[in-house]
């Protein structure tokens, strides 16, 4: 296995690739500090792959992955076929997530948070910017020393939104 580096991030492809775009976007503007390793760069899945391929490109992007972002849309708890598969993967890798919620629910989202992530070790957060760079610098670094293991819906409360600005 390779170095892990990447930030591995799954969405709804139908739904939320605009979610997806923005933080693409975020991370090419040269004045906003917000900047991961995206694991979609690697291995590219063409339209007309079949699903064992699409998963075995994924598991790849998975092995060189340190962390998972999970932005949650109107549908993401209703996708069996890859989303489901993706945050089974990411649980069974025990790597850190941070399930970023469209709707800017700031904590978890019994409405829509996919039930397999319930109880899990996963901080929830607003789909904005500042947040999630917050959550990316703190609660992927202290990952196995303060979170892992504990089976929380970890959030941030309104004093570090303040602080940031949101």
């Amino acid at each position: 296995m390779g170095y892990r580096n990447k930030t591995y991030v799954i969405f709804d492809a139908d739904n939320d690739m605009w979610a997806y775009r923005f933080m693409l976007g975020w991370r090419s503007l040269e004045h906003l500090d917000f900047d991961f390793h995206d694991a979609h760069d690697l291995n590219t899945i063409t339209d007309r792959a079949n699903e064992e391929t699409v998963k075995r490109r994924l598991r790849e992007r998975f092995a060189n992955a340190k962390q998972v972002i999970l932005i949650v849309g109107n549908n993401t708890k209703n996708l069996f076929r890859f989303v489901r598969w993706e945050i089974e993967t990411d649980l069974n890798l025990n790597l850190p997530i941070i399930v970023t919620n469209l709707n800017g629910k700031r904590s978890m989202d019994a409405d829509l948070c996919p039930p397999l992530l319930r109880g899990k070790d996963a901080v929830h957060v607003a789909f904005k910017m500042k947040i999630i760079k917050h959550a990316m610098d703190n609660f992927f670094d202290g990952y196995v020393t303060l979170y892992a293991g504990r089976a929380d819906n970890w959030n941030y409360n309104d004093e570090v939104y303040r602080s940031l600005g949101l």
